[in-house]
């Protein structure tokens, strides 16, 4: 194993999110290409009466972003026994179109170079996924109560990851942006 394998799986064991399981689906995914950097982002869940976890990795590659995402799902009537659902997509760079990183920073004007955001949202798309919002469409004359139909917006929607540095550590928030980094120069070089 390399010696960013390594760290991926020890992130994944660190994350305790089953790590075992996890690193199979990114083995059969990876192919035996290396990994060059990644991304462990655990996440917790909570609706009315459960809770509930997930795990979402991006993996640089030389040639791709793999993405996986595991999701439990309790046991319940139909289903008696506790199951994980994994989902890997791998993405040629050369399909990425856009790396867009959020950065939400404390109190701006006392920002010094360096200090980590207090979250960062990464999003990546290469068009295989689209948010649409819309809403209806207006026209200028007030009086007017015809159907204009409907106007919107169409917003690449592929993967989001949401770090916090109140919940998952500045750490974690440095940690997304060095992957985001890397992975924002390698989608450059592939165009």
């Amino acid at each position: 194993m390399t010696g960013a394998t390594t760290d991926l799986q020890a992130d994944l064991h660190r994350a305790g999110y089953y790590p075992e399981l996890v690193a199979d689906v990114l083995d059969v995914a990876l192919a035996d290409e290396a990994v060059v950097a990644h991304l462990v982002h655990p996440e917790t869940t909570f609706d009315a009466s459960e809770v509930r976890r997930h795990v979402t990795v991006l993996v640089l590659t030389p040639t791709r972003l793999v993405v996986a995402h595991v999701d439990d799902h309790p046991a319940d009537s139909d289903h008696p026994a506790t199951s994980a659902s994994a989902t890997t997509e791998s993405v040629p760079l050369s399909e990425l179109r856009s790396v867009a990183l959020t950065h939400v920073i404390d109190n701006p004007e006392r920002h010094t170079a360096g200090t980590v955001a207090a979250e960062l949202t990464l999003a990546v798309g290469w068009g295989a996924v689209s948010r649409i919002d819309l809403e209806p469409a207006t026209c200028p004359d007030p009086t007017c109560d015809a159907d204009h139909g409907l106007t919107g917006t169409m917003t690449p929607d592929d993967i989001v990851v949401r770090i916090s540095s109140s919940a998952e550590g500045p750490g974690a928030v440095r940690a997304a942006a060095d992957f985001a980094r890397r992975l924002s120069a390698a989608s450059a070089r592939t165009r």
